[in-house]
This record gives C-alpha cells, sequence and structure tokens, in this order.
C-alpha cells in the first residue's frame, strides 16, 4: 500500500479512537468531581444524543448514491425498501442490513448487465 493510504487508514483509526475515548475521559472526570454522589444531572443531556445523532449521520450519508445515475438511486431505494421489510418481519439488525445490501448489490449487478456496463 502507499504511504497517503496508510496516513489516511491512521487518520481514520485516530479518528474513530478520539470519538470513543475523549467522552469516556470527560465523563470519567465529571464523575469523579461529583465525589460518587448518583445524581440525575452527572450525564449531560447532550452525551445521551450523541449516539443516536452519529447513527443519523450515517444514515443519511448511505441514502445518497455515490453516482446519481437512475441504477444507482433505483438500488438505493429498493435496498432501504428491503431492509426495512426484513426488519418488519424479523425485528433484529443483522438480518435487515444484510438483505438491504444483497438487494442493492443485486440491483447494481443486474443493471449493469442490461447497460452493458
Amino acid at each position: 500500500m502507499s504511504n497517503a493510504l496508510w496516513l489516511a487508514v491512521l487518520a481514520s483509526a485516530a479518528g474513530t479512537l478520539l470519538m470513543r475515548v475523549l467522552p469516556l475521559l470527560w465523563m470519567r472526570r465529571r464523575l469523579a468531581r461529583l465525589d460518587g454522589e448518583e445524581r440525575l444531572d452527572a450525564m449531560p443531556q447532550w452525551l445521551g444524543i450523541l449516539g443516536p445523532l452519529m447513527i443519523a449521520a450515517v444514515l443519511g450519508v448511505s441514502l445518497v448514491p455515490t453516482t446519481t445515475d437512475a441504477i444507482s438511486w433505483l438500488a438505493t431505494g429498493i435496498g432501504v425498501a428491503a431492509t426495512l421489510a426484513v426488519w418488519w418481519r424479523l425485528r433484529s439488525l443483522g438480518w435487515p442490513i444484510a438483505a438491504g445490501v444483497a438487494a442493492y448489490g443485486v440491483v447494481v449487478m443486474l443493471g449493469s448487465l442490461a447497460t452493458g456496463a
């Protein structure tokens, strides 16, 4: 691999680590300052909202295809529909994602076969 790719991998790893470690260290210091008191305001509201906001951001980015042609939009729509249908049926996390990715892949492959690309 090239040096630029290694640098990108290291930067991604450092960013991922910091997103997890900094709130943990900050919260640990905050709880130590409270000196063991169990209070309702120990955890700030923004820290509880941070996880769902990150998931919503990833979902928003995932819903926009990288190429804006009709096949990509169709594959994205069918992938989302498959994900929701399997989730509605099974109420689990893993199978809906697998079904959505598989549906997306099948539509992209069939689309590339149909267009001759």
